[in-house]
């Protein structure tokens, strides 16, 4: 897959969305460790909710459940599914 223009940040996702990875940022300080938890390109990635001051984030990513901060997810880049 490559970023198109219509490609958003996972961070942007609402509850009841979900995405596929499209991309992580190679900057990103945390890139190691989600590609280890399994955010690679194709990976579909559900948002299940957000916590009362909307972080962090309760996603699914295949059959596991993951609570991430919202800023770790802001260099995930996803599509729409």
């Amino acid at each position: 897959m490559t970023v198109s223009p219509s490609d958003v940040t996972l961070s942007t996702l609402k509850p009841g969305e979900a995405a596929y990875v499209v991309a992580l940022d190679p900057k990103h300080p945390l890139r190691r460790r989600l590609l280890e938890l399994g955010f690679i390109r194709g990976a579909k990635v559900d948002v299940m909710r957000l916590a009362p001051m909307g972080d962090p984030v309760h996603l699914r990513l295949g059959n596991t459940d993951l609570a991430l901060r919202a800023a770790d997810l802001v260099g995930v880049t996803v599509r729409r599914s």
